[in-house]
């Protein structure tokens, strides 16, 4: 999260909490991918937690650059192609898996970049103005169309999805898009992932209804 290191490891226990019930909800394997988006940035949140150790006391410096590598993990490598290849997996519609495999090869492209310059180039945190900062000495020159390439996948693949529960996350996450360039365009890669980990809470809400819609269909299965 992007305010404290309490807050941060305060977020983390509670999307860890509703993770791991939310995995537990889970029965059919395919929908696994999804079902551990809580639980997964609980553990950014964590990180970003340390952060705010490392940043904050200069005795525990030493924590500051695992912990970065950490959150810029997942926030730069793992979410381009992990929120495509989630709802893949729970898509059925065969024009929709294949919108939604585009979209997952260009998220694996883009990981692939943001790894190469992770590797490459420097990267740094540091506290500012009550947030943390991220800053990231990437190519310029490549700068818009990767951050197109990191952008559709995440934003536009719950419009994909057939399920409306993912639909509306989308919406979610793309207004809290909005509200973070227009209110706290400095601190992007903090708090969109402080918006989008909130809004992850409704993963379990998704899963949920799937379970019921499943006990409901098998049912109707054993009845006929």
């Amino acid at each position: 999260m992007c305010f404290s290191a309490e807050a941060s490891f305060g977020a983390g226990i509670v999307l860890g909490t509703i993770g791991i019930a939310t995995i537990k909800k889970t029965q059919n394997p395919r929908y696994l991918p999804f079902s551990v988006i809580p639980l997964l940035f609980a553990l950014q949140q964590f990180s970003e937690g340390m952060l705010w150790i490392g940043l904050g006391e200069t005795e525990h410096s030493k924590w500051r650059f695992l912990p970065t590598l950490i959150f810029l993990g997942f926030s730069q490598l793992l979410w381009p192609f992990w929120v495509p290849l989630s709802i893949l997996f729970l898509e059925e519609n065969p024009m929709r898996r294949k919108i939604l495999s585009v979209l997952l090869l260009m998220g694996i492209s883009v990981s692939g970049y943001f790894l190469y310059c992770m590797i490459a180039f420097d990267f740094s945190a540091e506290i500012r103005s009550g947030h943390i900062k991220y800053t990231l000495d990437f190519p310029v020159f490549l700068e818009k169309w990767s951050g197109v390439f990191y952008f559709l996948p995440i934003a536009a693949s719950p419009f994909i999805a057939g399920r409306k529960g993912v639909r509306f996350l989308g919406f979610a996450v793309l207004v809290s898009f909005m509200v973070t360039i227009i209110f706290f365009s400095d601190h992007l890669v903090s708090i969109w992932c402080f918006f989008a980990a909130l809004l992850s809470i409704m993963v379990f809400g998704i899963i949920s209804r799937i379970h019921k819609q499943t006990i409901s269909s098998n049912c109707l299965h054993h009845e006929n």
